[in-house]
């Protein structure tokens, strides 16, 4: 009889296996054009410091198409990790009132609620109506 422990080989389909792994590591990539959104819009404020010549460029960089399909990924990404995230809240950050916990419901409606706010007051402030 062998000592040696049993070790279950782990292949790179292991995220196909489950729709909660895919899912899983969706909301994990989402993070990669996140932070490449973020990234351009440093850039942008970098251009923006240097004048209007520069800032004229980066703009003009923005209207191609690819940087239009990058920011609809983008948009679509990061809607995508507001949603999970709201859901995983009150999981994560349980809100105790007295003896009682507050429903999940009301902890992520709460979170929906604050983002369409937030959302509405940005398209009121870039002018949308």
């Amino acid at each position: 009889m062998s000592r040696k422990p049993y070790v279950r080989p782990v292949t790179a389909e292991w995220i196909f296996r489950h729709p909660r792994y895919v899912r899983y590591m969706v909301r994990e990539f989402s993070c990669l054009f996140i932070g490449g959104w973020t990234l351009l819009m440093v850039w942008g404020l970098k251009q923006l410091s240097e004048g209007p010549a520069a800032w004229a460029a980066f703009a003009e960089v923005l209207r191609t198409p690819q940087s239009v399909v990058f920011h609809v990924l983008a948009l679509g990404f990061a809607v995508y990790h507001s949603i999970t995230w709201f859901n995983l809240t009150p999981k994560a950050l349980p809100l105790q009132l007295g003896e009682a916990f507050v429903p999940d419901a009301a902890i992520s409606g709460a979170h929906y609620a604050a983002w369409a706010v937030l959302s509405l007051v940005v398209l009121a402030l870039a002018g949308a109506f």
